[in-house]
């Protein structure tokens, strides 16, 4: 059972965190005891003196576009107020034992971006490169976001060199514990930015799903939810997919993923792609640029493959 008590301590004193505010203060907020070393990226060298302004750059968070430091100060001070609020935001997804047997382990885990009861989940996998994690950007954004709408919004910090792994045991995580969070198992959806997109398509194949979970009980997702990314494989075991990349993007050919999707409709597997004109890689919720509101259409199929 998860303790999903009021844990909140009332000698955490609320301050908002600013764009000057030190990597380092962020770190070792009461409110993050435990694990606000997992909000930046573990992979990478992060002088703990550097301010969030620094910090919200694509010279750290390496291949994304349009990073904005009022995003990354908005969740921080999120997160913090439902600290202070008595919720608890972050959850380990292996026991203190398979820690203990793979140390790598207590660097994964789901923050948690609170949706309303009854409601599915959904999982954000940020994107990085397989070399690092880039949920500051590429998933706790998106997280956020659909928990205002009522979802329950999960962003992913997985290793780097078990990235299925870590998203296999997240669903299981989840699918067990989902009474306790008051949330629908059965209708969720998975997300990803670039290798995290990845990610999302391959768990959501049912075969891969029933390979990397070893578990039969576990239902397929209901949507896949995917930007930016190169793969190109495709079968009758994936799910309806949506999917959203920019015509400069460098990394992710616009075309590759057109292709895919072409590939589904003639299986009978619903889809939606959207391009945008001059976008680069990693635009992640694209606030202020052509992409702006692709997460309300995207969450909007996700509704309809609920029916």
């Amino acid at each position: 059972m998860l303790d999903m008590e009021r844990i909140g301590d009332d000698n955490i004193r609320y301050s908002e965190f600013t764009e000057n505010t030190r990597a380092g203060e962020v770190i070792s907020d009461p409110a993050f005891r435990g694990f606000g070393r997992l909000l930046f990226p573990m992979d990478l060298s992060i002088s703990e003196r550097m301010t969030l302004k620094e910090l919200s750059s694509s010279s750290i968070y390496l291949w994304y576009s349009d990073i904005r430091t009022e995003k990354t100060v908005e969740i921080l001070n999120y997160m913090k107020q439902e600290v202070q609020k008595g919720h608890q935001i972050f959850y380990p997804i292996y026991t203190d034992r398979e820690m203990q047997q793979e140390p790598s382990r207590k660097n994964t885990g789901l923050f948690y971006f609170r949706g309303e009861p009854g409601k599915p989940f959904g999982i954000m996998n940020a994107g990085g490169g397989f070399y690092y994690v880039g949920a500051m950007h590429d998933s706790f954004p998106h997280a956020l976001e659909i928990s205002r709408l009522g979802y329950h919004g999960f962003a992913l910090i997985y290793r780097t060199r078990e990235p299925y792994d870590d998203l296999a045991r997240a669903i299981c995580f989840l699918h067990d514990h989902a009474a306790e969070f008051q949330m629908d198992p059965n209708h969720y959806s998975l997300w990803g930015g670039s290798a995290g997109a990845r990610m999302a398509a391959v768990l959501g194949n049912r075969d891969y799903l029933r390979q990397l979970t070893d578990r039969s009980d576990i239902q397929q997702a209901a949507a896949v939810i995917m930007q930016y990314t190169g793969y190109s494989s495709a079968s009758y075991s994936e799910v309806p997919t949506y999917a959203c990349v920019g015509t400069r993007d460098g990394i992710a050919d616009w075309r590759v993923m057109k292709h895919r999707l072409g590939i589904l409709d003639e299986i009978g597997i619903p889809t939606e792609f959207h391009v945008y004109k001059g976008l680069r890689h990693g635009f992640g919720l694209g606030v202020g640029t052509i992409a702006e509101g692709w997460i309300y259409d995207a969450v909007e199929f996700w509704k309809q493959q609920l029916s």
